[in-house]
């Protein structure tokens, strides 16, 4: 039996994410205190008490990643090793670690980093973004061209062959969301989200993190990682220009989810808060079984399905 490990991405964060193994497991405490040692302050404090932090993206997104490498951790002392990962845009971070090509403690703070030039790139209210529900892929590619005459807008998600998100500037967005509507789509939500991530508008922030991942060696990866960008294997030599890249590329999680299919995986663990990626796996493909780890019960589950019972 072939695993793939996803990791979770922003978005999934919840206060008290982490705290029941937190408060059960001695690898999850050590991960947390390791992650406050690096960034000097309490990641048990911004992940488990009423704060309004937890989602300013230069928080969530350590906090995401420290919880999801604990949960890693705690697996893998438990005997279980994926034969593939990948994430969710922050979530490859979580999968970089996992493969052994970055420590956890450059990880923690390189993406620190990454959270605070992503919301300096896009503050608060400089574009939305909206998905798209159930229309051909090529048809919400033509109406983000046609519509991007009147700024910046395109597919910044691919999630599954039934939602892509897109993202942009304001008017080009909603240019793009009436040509969809005149085409029969249905059904658009608009996403509460800080910023159009994943489009050009976070090349401000591209720039910035390229100098930031310019300090840091890479190691060779132990376990293969499937970018978000090209949804194939990352070579060693190109994972900095992937990065790079990644924070202003569309996120090809569907295609990425195909590529480990084709690897003969059949199951797939969610690693990390929330189930937002098991949700996007079933609608991939029913056929992969799936479970998630990010409390007592789901952990028990995921080891009863990686034991083959």
């Amino acid at each position: 039996m072939k695993t793939a490990f996803v990791f979770s991405g922003q978005g999934a964060q919840y206060i008290g994410m982490g705290q029941e193994l937190f408060d059960q497991e001695e690898i999850v405490q050590e991960t947390f205190k390791e992650a406050s040692e690096a960034l000097g302050y309490d990641m048990a404090e911004l992940c488990f008490s009423e704060n309004d932090r937890l989602n300013e993206t230069m928080y969530t997104q350590p906090a995401i990643l420290t919880v999801s490498i604990a949960f890693y951790r705690l697996l893998k002392a438990r005997g279980y090793q994926p034969d593939v990962v990948a994430g969710l845009s922050l979530g490859e971070y979580s999968a970089l670690v996992a493969s052994g090509a970055i420590s956890f403690k450059e990880a923690v703070q390189l993406v620190a980093k990454r959270g605070k030039y992503m919301a300096e790139a896009a503050p608060s209210g400089t574009g939305k973004m909206v998905a798209v529900m159930n229309a051909e892929r090529s048809l919400i590619e033509a109406c983000c061209q046609k519509a991007s005459d009147l700024g910046i807008v395109s597919p910044a998600n691919y999630n599954t062959p039934q939602q892509i998100v897109i993202g942009g500037e304001i008017p080009a967005v909603d240019k793009a969301v009436e040509l969809l509507t005149e085409a029969g789509v249905k059904r658009m939500v608009p996403l509460k989200v800080s910023g159009p991530f994943h489009t050009a508008l976070l090349k401000p922030a591209s720039e910035q993190l390229a100098r930031e991942l310019e300090k840091i060696n890479f190691a060779e990866m132990t376990i293969p990682v499937i970018s978000n960008t090209t949804a194939q294997i990352m070579a060693q030599a190109e994972i900095k220009e992937l990065l790079e890249k990644q924070v202003m590329s569309a996120v090809r999680f569907a295609d990425s989810i195909e590529t480990i299919k084709k690897m003969n995986v059949d199951v797939i663990i969610e690693v990390g808060p929330g189930k937002t990626l098991t949700g996007f796996i079933k609608k991939i493909d029913k056929e992969i079984q799936t479970a998630r780890v990010e409390d007592e019960k789901t952990l028990s589950d995921a080891q009863a399905l990686l034991d083959g019972r």
